[in-house]
C-alpha cells in the first residue's frame, strides 16, 4: 500500500523492487482514496496485498489511544483505505505481507494498541534510526530478534537469531486478537506476527526486510513466501 502524502500518492522503489525482483509478481501501487475505493471490485483482482511502511503514524483514535504530540505525521486518507483493506483481505483468505506501519496496522484492526515513542518506554530500548545518516547506514542491520520456535519465520531460515535493521518510533503495546507473535527484539518488544488461523500467507514485521531483500537471506526468503503464496492463490483462481 503506498502512502498519501498531499496532493501525491507514492511508494517507495525498494519495495516495488523486492515484489517483482525477489517475490517476482507484479507490482501495483493502490491509491489512499479511501471508500472512493471499491475494495471489493479491487480484491477480485488481486492475489496479495504489500502493506507498506511509511513516514506517517496510524492516528491514535483508531486504537483508543491518547492525541500525537505536535507535529507528528498522520495520514488519514491512508488509515481510511488500509483499515479496512486488512480486515477484507483476511475475510477473504489473500495473502498479504505487511512491514512498519503495515504492520502497526494489522495490530490495530485486530484491536490492539501500539507505543507512540517505544524509546520512551523505561524497559525498552531505542528503535529509530539516525536519519542524518546515509539511507544505508539508516537500514543497516541494528540488532537480533528471537525467532518463535514453529513459526513462519522460524521455518524460513536456519538459527533461532536473526539480525534486522531497525528504523521506528513506534511499536506494538498490547497485541491485537488472533496474531501469533513471531519474533522479539532483545528488550521484549514484539518484532513480527502471523495471524493464527489464516486461510492464507498472513506475515507482518515490524523492521524493514525489502531494504537488501536480494542479498539479506531472511528478507530473500519473506518475499519468495509471500510471492509463493500469491502464486498458489492465483493458480486457484
Amino acid at each position: 500500500m503506498p502512502k498519501n502524502g498531499n496532493e501525491y500518492d507514492s511508494v517507495s522503489r525498494y519495495y516495488s523492487e523486492a515484489a517483482a525482483n525477489v517475490a517476482d509478481v507484479i507490482p501495483l501501487a493502490i491509491p489512499a482514496l479511501g471508500d472512493q475505493l471499491d475494495s471489493d471490485a479491487l480484491l477480485d483482482g488481486l492475489d496479495g496485498i504489500l502493506f507498506t511502511g511509511s513516514p506517517s503514524n496510524v492516528e491514535p483514535h483508531h486504537y483508543r489511544g491518547e492525541p500525537s504530540e505536535d507535529g507528528t505525521q498522520h495520514d488519514p486518507a491512508r488509515d481510511a483505505t488500509t483499515l479496512p483493506l486488512i480486515k477484507k483481505v483476511l475475510d477473504r483468505g489473500i495473502p498479504m505481507l505487511a512491514i512498519c506501519r503495515g504492520y502497526q496496522e494489522l495490530n490495530v484492526v485486530l484491536g490492539g494498541t501500539l507505543y507512540q515513542k517505544v524509546q520512551d518506554q523505561p524497559d525498552k530500548m531505542d528503535h529509530r534510526a539516525d536519519m542524518t545518516g546515509s539511507i544505508s547506514d539508516r537500514f543497516a542491520l541494528a540488532h537480533e530478534v528471537d525467532l518463535v520456535s514453529g513459526g513462519i519465520l522460524s521455518d524460513l531460515v536456519s538459527g533461532q537469531k536473526v539480525l534486522v535493521n531497525s528504523v521506528h518510533s513506534q511499536g506494538i503495546d498490547h497485541l491485537g486478537e488472533g496474531l501469533a507473535v513471531e519474533a522479539y527484539a532483545p528488550d521484549g518488544l514484539v518484532e513480527a506476527v502471523s495471524v493464527s488461523g489464516a486461510s492464507a500467507f498472513a506475515l507482518a514485521v515490524q523492521w524493514h526486510p525489502e531494504w537488501n531483500a536480494s542479498d539479506n537471506e531472511l528478507s530473500n526468503a519473506i518475499f519468495k513466501a509471500f510471492g509463493d503464496a500469491c502464486r498458489e492463490r492465483a493458480n486457484r483462481r
